[in-house]
């Protein structure tokens, strides 16, 4: 059964693009051209990935990400024809999987459905339970199981946290987590990666400021805590 995806764009030339070219690669395409609009889809349709513009009438990209991440942990991949690089790491930092800046290849953001989709799928890795310390991660449901209480995921925190948790102690440079978390290099925004971590840290440490699993190692990247 082929995956639906769900395409939130005000401009139908971009929403002709990619449903062509999602269309073409396999994949089942539903559209909305507004916040509310998409964010009502999104609800109805349950959508296996949502390919969300920053810019958009009524509610914008963003407001719709942070509704989203309230309800479930469906990838999102932004568009923006914004540069400035706040406004992609805000994206990030809300819980967007990945983002492509207008104008775009409509082979890439193909490209990026596929590997966004792969990651969320969670094939890449047999292991169904990661533990480290007092903490283990469930990768049926991309929750982490602290001593406390459960925190849900997205796909691409899990795999951030599940490759550092799988080494702790390892010393992980940005560009080696963004590999994990894309599966490709991409753009060498290693400062996307701080925005998960960041993101990571508010969801699981239990003080902020006082990191307790996700230790940073400056000037080199990021580590689990070593558990030995």
């Amino acid at each position: 059964m082929p995956k639906t995806i769900l395409v939130i764009d005000d401009e139908p030339k971009i929403v002709e693009i990619c449903r062509d070219y999602l269309t073409a690669a396999g994949f089942e395409v539903i559209t909305a051209g507004d916040g509310p609009g998409g964010l009502a889809m999104a609800r109805r349709q349950r959508p296996d990935l949502i390919v969300l513009d920053l810019m958009l009438p009524g509610m914008d990209g963003l407001d719709v990400c942070r509704e989203l991440r309230r309800e479930s942990n469906t990838p999102v991949i932004m568009l923006t024809a914004r540069v400035e690089e706040t406004d992609k790491l805000v994206g990030l930092e809300l819980g967007a999987d990945d983002y492509l800046t207008k104008p775009f290849s409509p082979r890439e953001l193909v490209a990026r459905v596929r590997t966004v989709l792969r990651r969320a799928a969670g094939s890449a890795t047999p292991a169904e339970v990661i533990r480290a310390g007092d903490m283990a991660l469930d990768r049926a449901r991309y929750h982490a199981v602290l001593p406390d209480r459960e925190v849900a995921l997205t796909s691409t925190e899990f795999e951030i946290l599940a490759a550092l948790a799988s080494q702790p102690g390892r010393i992980f440079s940005r560009a080696q987590l963004l590999t994990v978390a894309r599966g490709v290099a991409f753009e060498s925004y290693e400062r996307a990666i701080d925005s998960h971590i960041r993101n990571l840290r508010r969801k699981i440490e239990p003080e902020e400021g006082e990191p307790k699993y996700i230790i940073t190692v400056h000037g080199v990247g990021y580590k689990f805590a070593d558990t030995a």
